[in-house]
């Protein structure tokens, strides 16, 4: 294995079709995509917020 963790979770979430096909879209102009965008998203908040709630604790 290359250091990569198996991505073996789905997260579901629900947006009206108009958001969905406008990030779609987006995304394809970007030469990205949706899930790429979206795990990029969670990443960066799991590691902005994270640290905060662990130093409250």
């Amino acid at each position: 294995m290359t250091g990569k963790k198996k991505k073996d979770a789905q997260l579901l979430i629900r947006i009206t079709a108009e958001e969905r096909d406008r990030f779609i879209r987006l995304c394809e102009e970007m030469d990205t995509s949706a899930a790429r965008e979206v795990r990029g998203f969670i990443r960066q908040f799991i590691e902005t917020n994270y640290s905060a709630e662990e130093e409250s604790r």
